[in-house]
């Protein structure tokens, strides 16, 4: 009890100053600070003015600038300045002249209370993305007797290196042009076997059936929908090289003939003016990818030369494939690769109506095809701008129409828009049309490419696109910041 009661004396007599925090920030000022970046370097230079700096004679006071990210998760602590009261400066000059270690400062001095007093600070240092947008903080530690730690403080001096993305210019989302009659088409293959120098069409020979069947079910999708209404049926008849040339010819017609006599059985409703006949006898491009198909073919690249160089008389280009060594060759390339080139090639053109939203919601999945571009976008339109129902009907839009450029461009705002920058550069790293190579290069920029993206606003303004020159020169001063 005896010692509580002399403690409890002691701290009375000291005062409650003795274990008061010490702010002694309140009194320093930040005067023309400068932080810019010059190359590769930021380079930090202000005045430190401390006139109204009133230090304690035991006291040191430690200030370290300190560049911070935006979000607070990186910092760089810079050079510090070191200001010490009477008594603590003579304790460090000591230290020193003993050659005992000391404080690493840019500046370290006395504070002559009561006097004005300015230091000017300047460092610089290598430049890191991070601190783009960050700011410069002032941060004091306070040590005193028997250098116990007398607390911390911080002087905001504000923002640094202020950054504000480009505005690129690039085509904004457009309504696509609707069209006034949407016209379809499907194409189809129809590969049936003929008895040797026959053109008749026999259901029940060999797969033929099969094939009929196909080709009927093909008919009657588009026959059965009410939202189509068939506008042609045209007919192509295509014949293998063996025998000559006319009388492929003459073949090929005949069976596309026969082939369309035998349809119009089926379908007696259809009316006879919808039907178109053609026929183009030997098809020797598309003999050149079955040939493709069969890497494992003895002298394939021979036999892939004489089909190239076969300008004029086929009937003797294909003399040349019959006299190859081994006869194998030709007798392979008859076998297995003539058989595909006797068909019979049908296109169904068609109409189809005009849609309301709730009825085009329904056939964006199943039926894509049948909607018009614009009627995809106002399906993406009714589920809100950059909702990801918005930006897949988009992408549905661009499966369906890979060559629409309003499609693409909408598809590739809405990825970009939602930061999805990587599949807007899938959408558009193929593309050929100005505004969507410019629309590429600000993809890039967003993904951080900007190499990438230099590289694209360069090829735009090459292609023709007028806001191409000025994307380069607002890329060219982001770089300067931002490299």
């Amino acid at each position: 009890m005896k010692k509580t009661r002399i403690l409890i004396a002691w701290l009375l007599m000291v005062g409650p100053g003795a274990f008061a925090q010490t702010y002694y920030l309140d009194n320093v000022k930040v005067e023309n600070r400068s932080v810019e970046k010059v190359g590769r370097s930021v380079k930090v230079e202000m005045d430190v003015v401390m006139d109204g700096l009133d230090m304690k004679n035991q006291h040191s006071l430690r200030l370290v600038p300190t560049l911070v990210s935006a979000d607070g998760s990186q910092e760089l602590p810079l050079e510090a300045i070191v200001v010490n009261g009477r008594v603590r400066d003579k304790v460090m000059a000591r230290q020193q002249s003993l050659g005992e270690p000391v404080e690493e400062a840019q500046v370290s001095l006395r504070r002559k209370n009561g006097k004005a007093q300015t230091v000017h600070y300047q460092t610089e240092v290598p430049f890191s993305r991070w601190m783009v947008d960050g700011r410069l903080d002032l941060r004091g530690y306070v040590t005193g007797c028997a250098a116990c730690s007398e607390g911390d403080e911080l002087l905001a001096t504000g923002e640094i290196l202020p950054y504000e993305e480009p505005q690129y210019l690039m085509q904004p989302v457009a309504q696509p042009k609707e069209e006034v009659v949407k016209r379809r088409s499907e194409v189809r293959t129809a590969r049936l076997q003929y008895r040797q120098d026959s053109h008749n069409v026999l259901p029940g020979y060999k797969d033929n059936r099969n094939e009929l069947d196909k080709v009927q079910a093909s008919i009657d999708a588009v026959k059965e929908n009410a939202d189509l209404t068939i506008t042609g049926i045209y007919v192509t008849g295509y014949a293998s090289p063996e025998a000559t040339v006319a009388y492929n010819m003459e073949l090929s017609k005949r069976r596309a003939q026969k082939f369309v006599e035998y349809v119009q059985q089926q379908n007696p409703e259809l009316d006879k003016s919808l039907w178109h006949v053609d026929w183009k006898g030997e098809d020797w491009a598309g003999l050149r990818e079955e040939v493709l198909k069969h890497p494992r073919l003895l002298k394939q690249d021979e036999v892939l030369k004489i089909i190239d160089e076969c300008q004029g008389d086929q009937d003797a280009c294909e003399e040349k494939i019959k006299a190859l060594v081994p006869p194998t060759i030709y007798q392979r390339v008859l076998n297995e690769m003539y058989g595909p080139l006797r068909r019979n090639e049908y296109r169904i053109e068609y109409n189809v109506r005009h849609f309301e939203l709730e009825e085009a919601r329904r056939l964006l999945n199943s039926r894509p095809d049948l909607l018009s571009v614009a009627e995809i976008q106002k399906v993406a339109d009714s589920y809100g701008r950059n909702s990801d129902e918005y930006r897949a009907a988009l992408q549905v839009a661009v499966r369906t129409y890979p060559d629409n450029v309003t499609a693409r461009n909408n598809a590739a705002l809405a990825e970009i828009e939602t930061g999805h920058y990587a599949e807007a550069i899938s959408l558009l790293k193929d593309a050929q049309e100005p505004s969507l190579i410019n629309l590429l290069g600000v993809a890039y920029f967003k993904n951080g490419q900007l190499g990438e993206a230099r590289k694209a606003f360069e090829r735009a303004q090459q292609a023709g696109y007028a806001g191409a020159a000025d994307n380069l020169k607002m890329l060219q001063e982001a770089e300067e910041m931002l490299e």
